[in-house]
């Protein structure tokens, strides 16, 4: 019975998911937030109705900045698992604290956060820190291995699989943020990647492994790219969402995956609000323990993910009608349509966590700055510095918030733009009415991701 109520205790405890959410939400309230959802929402409405009408459109274009031949990605492979190998073991023996592990912070602010961020501007940034593809390519060396098992038949499912699982455990589960049970996690994910990626062949990870497949779409938005053919790496410039234009049409695994991203983290910013908490019968003013509400979050979570799913199914065989070429290319269709929520999917994920990044992102610094807790400064950081206190004044909360609505409204004009190229190129004959159903549910959208940033909630 001690056991137990000191592992009830320490559950309590021991931060969940909020490691990555704090709020300015007191003083966000005061200000005058549906002005700038409205104007959003018509600003998305209007481009779509431009773009619709426009008698032809500008194709993103790009320039090479620069061509060499090509780097083996082992070397990096190899650090960066040495690197979770070492984070792992600190996730073990090191503090228990979440906000002084960097296991903890490495994961939910470096790598969910900060990471995603990076590639969505600086391209994909995470084929160079892999941390499967050199000890695959070593093990299936040392073993002889030839082929593959057959893996590559499910196509994008297993990330889809794995990202959903993540989503989980990062907003259901109890402790995702205890350094210990994260470490654990963290290993057994990794082990068994590593098991089926050397059964199947490494480049398997680019369809079966969801970090591999999440960053590689977050990328597809990046103004920067390389590409890589005849032994050589070839930088590119161009226009944000240029490479999504150039993409094949999604599989339906993969349309599947970019539904994904966008309902977990419309969850995540839903399951925190207080419209949410009184629909399911929980008093937003005394909020219980995760327990008590992980069945019903579980059951949100895949819900929102059939929900927005649904949504943009219908909006695309909607699109369909209208031009005149009846729903029986939906699958044909699906996929390129798929694509212009990319954009969507990764704004918002970026919106949603900037406060994070702003305040979890301090504590990063100070395990840096003292990594074993030895009292050391290697970043010359004082011991007390981080503060909070900028979320308490309203002009860089309204900052915060400018911020946010920014990013939200680039997104969706860019997916705007997207959605009208491959309508005028998909040779439909009414282009013009065709374009409104996907037009209209992104403008729902812009409306529903500011609304969930702006909403009173518990987080």
């Amino acid at each position: 019975m001690v056991r137990l109520a000191v592992l009830v205790l320490t559950i309590m405890w021991v931060p969940g998911a909020a490691l990555a959410h704090a709020t300015q939400r007191a003083i966000l309230h005061v200000l005058p937030t549906g002005p700038y959802v409205i104007g959003a929402g018509i600003a998305v409405a209007l481009s779509a109705l431009m773009v619709a009408v426009a008698p032809r459109l500008p194709a993103p274009r790009s320039m090479v900045l620069l061509s060499r031949r090509a780097v083996p990605s082992d070397p990096g492979s190899w650090c960066a698992a040495a690197l979770l190998a070492a984070l792992i073991a600190i996730g073990f023996f090191g503090s228990r604290d979440p906000y002084g592990n960097l296991l903890t912070l490495t994961v939910w602010v470096v790598l969910w956060v900060a990471l995603t961020l990076a590639v969505a501007v600086f391209g994909n940034l995470w084929r160079g820190l892999d941390p499967w593809r050199g000890p695959v390519r070593a093990l299936r060396g040392v073993l002889g291995l030839r082929g593959g098992i057959g893996l590559s038949r499910l196509g994008h499912w297993p990330a889809v699989a794995g990202y959903l699982a993540f989503a989980w455990f990062e907003i259901v589960s109890l402790a995702p943020a205890d350094p210990a049970v994260l470490a654990r996690a963290a290993l057994v994910y990794y082990l068994v990647i590593l098991t089926l990626a050397t059964a199947e062949g490494e480049d398997w990870l680019e369809r079966g492994e969801f970090l591999s497949v999440y960053f590689a779409f977050v990328s597809k938005i990046s103004p920067l790219w390389a590409e890589r053919h005849d032994g050589r790496v070839v930088l590119r410039l161009g226009w944000p969402g240029a490479q999504i234009v150039a993409m094949a049409p999604l599989t339906l695994s993969q349309a599947a995956f970019v539904t994904a991203i966008l309902a977990s983290v419309s969850f995540d910013g839903l399951h925190e609000t207080f419209w949410w908490l009184a629909w399911i019968g929980i008093n937003p003013l005394d909020v219980p323990g995760r327990s008590a509400v992980m069945g019903v979050n579980s059951a949100g979570l895949f819900l929102t993910w059939a929900a927005m799913a649904g949504l943009i199914a219908a909006a695309i065989r909607a699109e369909l009608a209208l031009a005149g070429t009846g729903t029986q290319g939906f699958a044909r269709a699906a996929g390129p349509y798929a694509l212009s929520f990319l954009p969507i999917a990764t704004g918002y994920h970026i919106a949603h966590y900037l406060v994070a990044l702003l305040t979890s992102g301090q504590y990063v610094l100070v395990a840096l700055n003292d990594p074993l807790h030895r009292g050391w400064a290697l970043l010359g950081l004082p011991e007390h510095w981080v503060g909070f206190g900028f979320l308490a004044r309203e002009s860089s909360v309204r900052l915060i918030w400018q911020a946010q609505w920014a990013i939200i409204l680039t997104a969706h004009l860019l997916a705007v733009f997207l959605a009208a190229h491959i309508a005028k190129t998909s040779g439909a004959e009414n282009r013009k009415i065709a374009q409104l159903p996907v037009a209209a549910l992104m403008v729902l959208y812009t409306v529903f991701g500011l609304w969930l940033l702006s909403a009173p909630a518990s987080g």
